[in-house]
């Protein structure tokens, strides 16, 4: 890929370019809000020129092959279900839409590529020729529009869930079950939620969430007929030049205004979220530690908080050096899905997760990833995702809570739907 063009733009002004090169081009979006610090890079890759679409029998050769082939990142997303697969876990395809079976995963190579840096105001155009950038080039040029979109409409009052209050407290109760009898000792329990809109195609509510409830891992990804809204604010794997870095979150605490020293001190001072954070670095140590030179595996800024979404959340950094054998992907692979989406020990909670969710997560717990060669990759939690069926003109998305023995199942519900909150304003006029 060659520079073509760069120049000085505002943030607002980039978000509404984004926003019409959504709609007249084929265009995926890799974008940040304000989110944790130094989370400033925006990438938008634009007309795909090579594509692979995952199932079961995907090797892993294949897509290592496609992903440092060619000039260019490859961009993309595992859903959840893949990491079933891999961990030989028979899954069903649970309540569908009416359009086909969501797929395990999408990668992409593209024609052209856009690299924005909000933190320089500056806006970079690549594409593999002259050419490629030409209609990218006249979409940039022009006026860009207002891009304080408004969200679709709901289509009816109300929305669907997989479990209602009562069946996710029974839930939790059948998992504290679990816990008890040593099967697991934290599992994270989800809800899915569904609503109707008038206009299921549009890209409105991607861009008014991104100005309004800003976060480090926004995605806007087009698989099939399928549009992915994901607004994560955890990162799952970067590797940059061979150094890894995990930040899983656990631990949360809803708050209205502005959270104070004493909020932060009762999420961080608290037995059972400290728990939930601690047990989950066990396991992202463990998991990256296959692939990472012995001895390199360290914790720091252990309890570190930041706010997102009206939450307030507590993380780890767990870092490592990649083996010079291994590839970012082996790395991906290898910890997928991620530990904070899933619960420990790892297979035998997800096969309670079966057990207890009527609903297929689909993408939501997977990932998305942006993968530049063997030794550099970015990659979120596809958490405070969904996605939009055009099948059946609904939007799908999801949310969740980590159970552990000292969890208190009214709690967990509550603390779930905080998470879907912004999600759920939709159907409010």
């Amino acid at each position: 890929m060659r520079l073509i063009s760069s120049a000085f733009v505002e943030p607002d002004t980039f978000r509404a370019h984004a926003a019409r090169l959504t709609r007249r081009t084929d265009a995926d979006l890799f974008l940040s809000g304000l989110g944790r610090s130094g989370e400033n890079t925006n990438l938008i890759g634009l007309n795909p020129c090579g594509e692979l679409v995952v199932t079961e029998k995907t090797r892993r050769a294949e897509i290592k092959d496609f992903a440092f082939s060619g000039p260019g990142p490859c961009l993309g997303f595992l859903s959840y279900t893949y990491g079933l697969a891999r961990q030989g876990i028979s899954f069903a395809q649970k309540s569908p839409g009416k359009t086909s079976a969501f797929p395990l995963g999408h990668f992409k190579k593209y024609q052209a590529l856009i690299l924005y840096d909000q933190a320089a105001k500056k806006l970079d155009l690549y594409a593999r020729t002259p050419k490629d950038a030409l209609g990218v080039e006249k979409i940039l040029a022009s006026d860009p529009p207002d891009c304080d979109l408004r969200p679709p409409k709901a289509a009816r009052a109300g929305f669907r869930q997989s479990l209602d209050r009562d069946g996710y407290v029974h839930a939790v109760k059948k998992t504290l079950e679990h816990i008890r009898d040593g099967h697991t000792y934290q599992l994270n329990l989800s809800i899915k939620f569904s609503l109707e809109l008038q206009a299921p195609d549009a890209p409105d509510l991607f861009f008014h969430l991104l100005k309004h409830n800003p976060a480090p891992f926004y995605a806007w990804f087009k698989s099939g007929p399928y549009r992915i809204i994901s607004t994560s604010p955890e990162r799952f794997l970067r590797v940059s030049g061979g150094q890894v870095l995990s930040q899983p979150i656990k631990g949360t605490l809803a708050f209205g205004g502005r959270p104070d020293e004493s909020l932060v001190a009762r999420l961080t001072n608290s037995p059972k979220e400290s728990a939930e954070l601690s047990m989950i670095v066990d396991l992202i140590r463990n998991d990256i530690s296959s692939n990472c030179e012995y001895g390199s595996v360290r914790v720091d800024g252990h309890k570190s908080t930041f706010v997102v979404d009206n939450l307030l959340h507590m993380y780890s950094n767990v870092r490592g050096r990649l083996k010079k054998e291994s590839t970012c992907v082996d790395l991906l692979l290898d910890a997928f899905p991620g530990g904070s989406v899933t619960g420990c020990p790892k297979k035998r909670t997800l096969e309670i997760i079966e057990e207890l969710e009527p609903h297929s997560r689909d993408v939501y717990c997977g990932g998305f990833f942006v993968i530049k060669d063997e030794k550099n990759m970015d990659s979120s939690v596809a958490i405070r995702t969904g996605h939009l069926d055009p099948g059946d003109g609904v939007f799908h998305f999801f949310a969740g809570s980590g159970i552990v023995i000292d969890s208190d199942p009214a709690s967990e519900y509550a603390e779930t739907m905080a998470k879907a909150e912004k999600f759920l304003r939709i159907q409010k006029p």
